[in-house]
């Protein structure tokens, strides 16, 4: 799942990661050096120690939600199967995908069909066991924790939809007597004149902008919440049938449709941006990979295997194995979930995407939580305790010194292995859009960018070594104290991953080419 109910409360009261309102970064805050006093990753300084330099290719895999692959962003460099022959219905290269030409969906059916929104894995499991004649010792417990997030989320629908009905009424009479003058970004200068009405609508939508919020925001809120209710946490509604396939078999990998896109393409479109937007086109945003408008040298692979709601076991693991076995040296997995029934198919998957020398970079999750207490699935270590080598687990910082970790990032000294930019990020957003993001989703994608730029330049490096590399390099910030998320409470940076930093792409091709020899 992409998006949490700690994430969405969070974006309305603190939107920018625990930044007073008003306190904007800017744009490409995440690229900056902290040499400058704002903590990115330094990385024009990275591409000047690279000067004369050839980059090679390099795939990066992006399983999610789908990818715009006609944002003119992304069009030149999104992955090709020069195998397969686009639109013909057949498997031309034999790979048992038909017409997969920029990637794979392990959501659609056969017939052009495709799942948007779905349970959450709890969901599910309470279906199965009310399907029971006699339901296993778990099924209770199921139950209990499924009440428990419905009466959260009907506890916060409660609180906020008169809110936003109020909202949406002061929204509605400005756009009505003000539709020349009248705009949502910047309400608190609109002139309403003796308007008493429109005054106090003005005062109102003003009170939501001094927080640091927008109506957008809490409409997309809104509509988050009547997506739980009416899709995530619906035991009766199972859009399934969609795929055709049978989710409980765990070794079916041959299903799914070519639309790599998928109805909303939102986040995917937003992770592949941060990886490798083309740089210098003076469009939408620079990505961190080398990537110019003619395409390449770092492609782009779309497996849409994340719904709206929780991704199912299987899919994650068939979208692994295609990414692995179509070329991709880099995957980004920017989703997670706190039930994983079929977790030995994906530690199967993983496992298997590490013996090939495949780097795995997971989001940490964005309940603001302490992993160390309570799994955010899929995780670098296995049902049988090995542990997945080319692992990495991220959490997402801020661009304030003086809250480093962004509010609603997981954290874990032995579980998260380092932070990187991930609030108030601007990214792509499909139909050629750009997007202000915020979440582990998109401080995982940085770092998977970082590790694009290492292997491209440097293709004689291991995973392994890539991996080690990112560690080592990483910023140094151990010491700097930070609220802790979700509690508030001030800790050092350095108790909440295993490094105590965020990465460097600068500091990491120094080490890259000390250790590489070139």
């Amino acid at each position: 799942m992409r998006f949490t109910l700690s994430l969405a409360l969070a974006l309305l009261t603190l939107p920018l990661a625990a930044q007073p309102a008003g306190a904007q970064p800017a744009e490409d805050w995440h690229l900056a050096n902290p040499a400058s006093g704002t903590p990115g990753i330094a990385l024009d300084a990275a591409y000047e120690l690279l000067e004369g330099k050839t980059p090679s290719d390099v795939i990066v895999a992006i399983i999610d939600s789908g990818v715009d692959g006609e944002h003119p962003d992304l069009a030149p460099i999104m992955w090709v199967n020069e195998g397969e022959i686009a639109g013909n219905g057949v498997d031309d290269d034999g790979n048992g995908y038909t017409d997969d030409i920029h990637g794979w969906s392990f959501l659609g059916g056969a017939d052009g069909q495709n799942v948007g929104a779905e349970r959450l894995e709890i969901t599910r499991l309470v279906a199965a066991c009310r399907a029971m004649a006699v339901p296993d010792p778990e099924c209770a417990d199921y139950e209990t924790a499924l009440d428990a997030k419905v009466s959260e989320i009907n506890m916060q629908a409660g609180n906020l939809f008169p809110v936003y009905e109020q909202m949406k009424g002061a929204d509605s009479l400005l756009t009505a007597r003000f539709p020349d003058t009248y705009d949502r970004a910047d309400v608190t200068t609109l002139d309403v004149g003796g308007d008493i009405e429109a005054d106090q609508a003005k005062r109102m939508l003003s009170f939501l902008a001094s927080q640091g919020a927008s109506f957008e925001d809490l409409e997309g809120f809104v509509t988050y919440l009547r997506s739980q209710l009416d899709y995530n946490l619906n035991v009766d509604f199972d859009p399934r049938g969609i795929v055709g396939d049978d989710p409980m078999n765990m070794t079916e990998r041959y299903y799914g449709n070519a639309d790599a896109s998928g109805p909303d393409p939102s986040h995917g479109t937003g992770v592949a941006g941060l990886v490798a937007a083309i740089r210098g086109n003076e469009f939408g945003i620079d990505g961190i990979a080398p990537n110019m408008a003619s395409g390449g040298p770092v492609r782009i692979m779309a497996v849409r295997a994340v719904p709206d709601g929780d991704e199912y076991d299987k899919d994650i693991a068939n979208a692994i194995r295609y990414a692995v076995d179509n070329g991709a040296r880099i995957i980004n997995m920017s989703f997670g979930k706190a039930y994983s029934p079929g977790k030995s198919v994906v530690d199967e998957a993983a496992q298997y995407a590490a013996e090939r020398g495949v780097l795995l970079v997971h989001a940490a999750g964005n309940d603001g939580k302490n992993l160390a207490n309570g799994m955010n699935f899929p995780t670098d270590r296995t049902t049988t305790g090995d542990l997945v080598s080319t692992w990495m687990e991220i959490g997402a910082s801020s661009s304030d010194m003086e809250a480093l970790a962004a509010g609603f990032s997981n954290y874990a000294q032995e579980e998260v292995d380092l932070f990187a930019p991930g609030a108030a990020v601007k990214s792509l957003a499909p139909g050629g859009e750009t997007q202000v993001a915020n979440g582990t989703s998109f401080a995982a994608p940085v770092v998977a960018g970082v590790a694009a730029l290492v292997m491209s330049y440097f293709p004689d490096l291991s995973a392994e070594e890539v991996r080690q590399i990112l560690l080592d390099s990483a910023t140094p910030m151990a010491e700097t104290m930070t609220p802790q998320p979700g509690s508030g409470e001030a800790v050092s940076f350095g108790t909440l991953s295993v490094t105590g930093g965020i990465v460097n792409a600068e500091a990491a091709i120094r080490l890259a080419m000390e250790r590489s020899g070139s």
